[in-house]
């Protein structure tokens, strides 16, 4: 079966384009009806026994609304339904580091975020117990690479207020890596959709391993507090530690947090 972009694709979408919203046709009652039904559907029976009767059924159209809707067919609406989910995802992730007011905060807040949505779908849950070729197919090899490099570039930025952008990646990644794994094979002694526990994982390992990074790139001790900006420029103490060891640049600080504050902005309203 294919299926119209895979969730891989669409977090790449998502990251690379803003998450730009879609055009009113994009966007209409009966899309939105039936990408909802379509969801329903997957959490009781997956992508293999799901038919566009079932999605009209459910989200209470006609089957020819349903290919009005998504000329493709099924293909085109599990395509559309992945699209949907990860925007949600994004969506709700980017308000959540946007609110953060220092870097513990912002990585708890994240993890268990994006912990707590992965668990709680429960489309995916039935497609990970019954279907785990579907999930696990795009968790592998280059696809695992893709999917690491997207989701750090979009949470590069909001981790960005605390340390370079070079670092910010880095720990982009730490913590993806962190929300994949536990998704993949979750622990009995650690939970990540719980506050307490995902805030003692990362006090106790992640913050230890990203001042052992900032400390193996310069001599200076890291500092994790948020820019001060004064007149539209940078705290000039928060103006260092560029990848190719050279300080950054006032107009690079700048640039960093302007992008930062538009997609806080951005992210706020995107599901509205």
């Amino acid at each position: 079966m294919a299926i119209r972009g895979t969730a891989l694709q669409a977090v790449a979408d998502v990251a690379d384009d803003g998450a730009e919203a879609a055009p009113s046709s994009q966007s209409s009652p009966n899309r939105v009806r039936i990408i909802d039904a379509t969801l329903s559907c997957l959490a009781l029976h997956g992508t293999s026994k799901t038919t566009v009767d079932d999605i009209a059924r459910r989200a209470g159209v006609s089957r020819a609304t349903v290919y009005r809707v998504f000329p493709g067919g099924r293909d085109e609406v599990l395509g559309a339904v992945v699209d949907t989910e990860m925007a949600r995802l994004f969506s709700a992730l980017g308000v959540r580091l946007g609110e953060a007011s220092d870097l513990t905060e912002a990585l708890v807040g994240g993890i268990v975020e994006a912990s707590a949505r992965i668990r709680g779908h429960a489309a995916l849950a039935y497609m990970v117990e019954h279907e785990p070729e579907m999930v696990l197919g795009h968790l592998a090899f280059d696809e695992s690479d893709r999917l690491l490099a997207t989701a750090s570039r979009f949470t590069a930025p909001f981790l960005a207020r605390w340390m370079s952008p070079m670092e910010a990646g880095r720990v982009a990644e730490w913590a993806t890596r962190i929300v994949l794994s536990y998704a993949i094979a979750p622990s009995s002694q650690m939970d990540l959709t719980q506050p307490a526990q995902t805030a003692h994982l990362v006090e106790t390992f992640v913050l230890p391993g990203i001042r052992a990074l900032h400390a193996a790139d310069s001599p200076t001790a890291i500092d994790i507090t948020p820019f001060e900006q004064g007149c539209g420029q940078p705290d000039q103490r928060a103006v260092r530690g560029a990848a190719d060891g050279r300080p950054i640049t006032p107009a690079a600080v700048h640039h960093q947090s302007s992008e930062y504050s538009n997609a806080v902005e951005h992210y706020k309203g995107a599901m509205t």
